[in-house]
């Protein structure tokens, strides 16, 4: 397994999206230490939780629920204006990601592999998997694939022999749900799991992907029944059969990728470090680069309730595209720096997460935008 990279190093790399994982890892070994506590340890009530760093905001039906640092869970009911905590999350540790299905049925990942489940809307949670479990259930899957003497299935199992001995100290970054039973998190060096029953039980699919020295991937997004996942030095791993088999798919940017889209027509959009963004309308055989002007990284990407697609960046900067990605331009909306992830409200304001909480952008500035 390649070597865990130092916190400096990593944190030189990652985007905000990411910066929990930079935050942990430069911890060292006390914050590995801290791991067993930290899982164990309920989020606690902080009066400043709304101004706290928010790394994904999620809507569950017309409730909006934002997550991030120190395990914290924040709800909105009137559409992005005001914020509480909620009510039970029965850890501390950063959550990276959060996404529903439903008015009340939605998942968070995060730290030391952890996998949180909610069915009343974001009010309460429960563990459904963590970083230990996670790492035996990909120990137990390579083993039976090393029975049968295959060269790559053996090296595999002894990268997943490693993840047992490290204990639950890599991330979860990315999740997806198709629907209430169906779901795929993916993360640090590799982690990818899948669940078929809502995540009561979960199966690895790192023996299935295409992912040489266990590569970060940092997101996972499904349209029309096709996987796309993407992460560092130029990882792009798409899916056709459900998560039955991937291939990789080559592009000419070898920096990371924080997301990837299926957009209008069937094309496909990937964006990340130093404002790479990338087009290709024919499943990946070529690419074409999206010029945005700025080299400023790239957070997060959204397709709006009209078919048009927005990316944000980390200087606060909104780029907004038509619905099939052929060309971006900048809203003159200004936002705090280090946006981490969007969402549209019910009402049709944009909300969005970020290093300083949430921000809430107003419909008629989003529809006045699209008119220029």
């Amino acid at each position: 397994m390649q070597a865990f990279l130092s916190g400096r190093r990593l944190a030189a790399t990652l985007s905000c999206a990411a910066l929990a994982v930079a935050t942990a890892l430069a911890a060292g070994g006390d914050a590995a230490r801290a791991v067993p506590d930290l899982l164990a340890q309920p989020a606690q009530a902080n009066v400043r939780a709304a101004t706290s760093l928010q790394l994904s905001v999620a809507r569950a039906g017309k409730r909006l629920v934002s997550v991030g640092e120190r395990g914290l869970v924040l709800l909105s009911d009137d559409d992005g204006r005001s914020w509480r905590q909620a009510r039970q999350v029965p850890v501390s540790v950063a959550l990276t990601q959060v996404r529903f299905v439903s008015d009340t049925l939605g998942w968070a990942v995060g730290h030391s592999g952890v996998v949180l489940h909610s069915a009343d809307a974001g009010d309460t949670w429960q563990v459904q998997l963590d970083g230990a479990k996670a790492a035996a259930l990909i120990a137990e899957a390579a083993r039976a694939a090393a029975a049968s003497g295959d060269p790559a299935a053996l090296k595999h199992q002894r990268e997943a022999e490693g993840l047992v001995q490290d204990g639950p100290d890599k991330p979860f970054l990315g999740l997806h749900f198709a629907d209430a039973s169906r779901g795929w998190v993916v993360g640090a060096y590799g982690l990818a799991l899948a669940t078929n029953d809502g995540g009561k039980t979960w199966q690895s699919l790192m023996g299935r992907i295409p992912n040489p020295g266990g590569k970060h991937l940092y997101a996972v997004g499904e349209a029309n029944g096709r996987l796309l996942l993407a992460g560092e030095q130029g990882t792009l791993i798409r899916s056709t059969d459900g998560g039955a088999s991937f291939q990789r798919l080559t592009t000419p940017y070898a920096g990371t990728y924080f997301g990837a889209l299926e957009v209008a027509d069937g094309a496909l959009l990937a964006y990340g470090l130093r404002g790479n963004a990338w087009r290709s309308a024919d499943q990946g055989a070529s690419w074409t680069r999206i010029e945005l002007a700025q080299p400023v990284t790239l957070s997060a990407g959204l397709r709006l309730a009209d078919g048009s697609l927005l990316l944000a960046d980390e200087s606060g900067r909104l780029l907004r595209g038509d619905a099939a990605a052929t060309r971006f331009a900048p809203l003159a909306t200004p936002l705090p720096t280090g946006l981490t992830g969007m969402v549209q409200a019910a009402d049709g304001a944009l909300i969005v997460s970020g290093a300083r909480g949430t921000s809430r952008v107003e419909p008629a500035t989003l529809t006045a935008e699209a008119s220029k």
